[in-house]
């Protein structure tokens, strides 16, 4: 196993706890007795936090390597799993704060999931980038999958216990990993991005805004949701996490082999276009059952565009500054979230479960068009030069 497979497995094992938590973790505050406001409020705060911890990792990762920051990010989730275990108000909002608990990064290193995209940069062939960064996103929502089933049946705090280890086991593992960025250090700086580089970066960052409003709205309270929408609680809503997270794999896989064929963006906006059917269909769902089914088919929409998207978002900013564009990338997505659980939590409480989506439906309409407006030129989001050689090979032959 190469050390980019060993990056992939890594988020395998992330992702199990981050599917856990999905489920468990706004289900677990409400049962201590916190209510949505408070429950969307934290996660906000964390949000927050997460945001200004992004902004430093990505760019200082181009500088001194990607491995020093990686042990201290799995130290920090260690921590923060030993300090959520005692179930106090205060060690939980420490905890959320310092791991981001109930963020649902699938598997993603947090705020330091700029630093882990571009080491995965690093360790993979310009020409296979796209694949193994679907490969990457498919293990992380098979590992939310497990999260799911593990959620529904075992006590809440075990999860805890098992992050834990799951801290210790990351720690491992990156320890053992080549540090290529570090290597490059003395050797060149980083060089300043292009003018054109910045154009397309701040494209990417607008869209990013936007969907980010969107996604806030409603991913970080959907368990809650369900709970509060249809009286189920981790037993029921677990499976249907997992399921999602278990489509999302195999479109992952699957976008990332269209996208070599036809380009990133006809792959990208055609999924999420259905993913915005199903957000809209969501809300007025008249059963749990009902609900399920859409939540499942939003994800597979959705979720299986993320590592094609990575894979042209990582190299918009040239090979030096790849934790740079990352960073850009995650805190374009994170800045506008910040606001959207306190607010959907809001407008829960006051009663009006369906306000969320349909909000977010909009800001994610508007994301589609701008992304495709964006990157209608880009070259990275073409079809592979060897999957276009072929299909013009096979044209040539039909004609002859």
């Amino acid at each position: 196993m190469g050390p980019s497979d060993r990056l992939v497995g890594l988020r395998l094992l992330r992702a199990t706890v981050d599917g856990a938590l999905a489920v468990d973790f706004a289900l677990y505050l409400h049962g201590l007795g916190w209510d949505g406001r408070a429950i969307g409020t934290l996660l906000a705060g964390a949000l927050a936090v997460g945001l200004a911890m992004t902004a430093i990792a990505g760019p200082l990762s181009d500088r001194v390597g990607r491995r020093g920051l990686m042990l201290a990010y799995h130290g920090l989730q260690a921590l923060a799993a030993v300090l959520a275990v005692t179930a106090s108000d205060f060690t939980l909002v420490a905890a959320t704060l310092i791991a981001q608990y109930g963020r649902g990064a699938n598997g993603a290193a947090g705020p330091f999931a700029p630093v882990e995209q571009a080491w995965l940069a690093d360790l993979t062939p310009p020409e296979t980038r796209r694949r193994q960064f679907a490969r990457n996103s498919a293990a992380g929502f098979l590992g939310m999958a497990a999260g799911g089933l593990l959620a529904a049946a075992s006590p809440m705090r075990l999860v805890f216990v098992f992050a834990f280890f799951a801290s210790l086991a990351g720690a491992a593992i990156v320890a053992g990993l080549p540090d290529v960025a570090r290597a490059a250090v003395p050797h060149r700086a980083p060089a300043a991005a292009t003018a054109a580089q910045r154009r397309k970066l701040r494209r990417l960052a607008f869209a990013n805004m936007l969907l980010g409003v969107g996604t806030g709205l409603t991913g970080p309270l959907l368990a809650y949701w369900f709970a509060i929408r249809f009286g189920h609680g981790p037993a029921s809503i677990g499976p249907v996490i997992a399921a999602s997270f278990a489509a999302a794999a195999g479109a992952s896989v699957l976008a990332a082999r269209l996208a070599e064929r036809l380009g990133t963006l006809p792959v990208v906006v055609g999924m999420r276009l259905g993913g915005l059917a199903m957000l809209l269909a969501l809300p007025f769902a008249p059963g749990f059952a009902s609900a399920a089914a859409l939540t499942v088919l939003r994800s597979l929409c959705n979720r299986g565009t993320n590592g094609t998207r990575q894979a042209l978002s990582i190299g918009l900013g040239g090979e030096g500054r790849m934790g740079w564009a990352a960073s850009l990338n995650a805190i374009s997505l994170a800045l506008p979230r910040v606001a959207g659980p306190a607010i959907a939590g809001a407008l829960f409480e006051a009663g009006y479960v369906r306000a969320p989506f349909l909000l977010a439906a909009g800001f994610q309409a508007a994301y589609l068009a701008v992304y495709a407006w964006s990157f209608r030129d880009e070259p990275a989001a073409r079809p592979s030069t060897r999957d276009a050689a072929a299909s013009q090979e096979t044209a040539a032959q039909r004609a002859g």
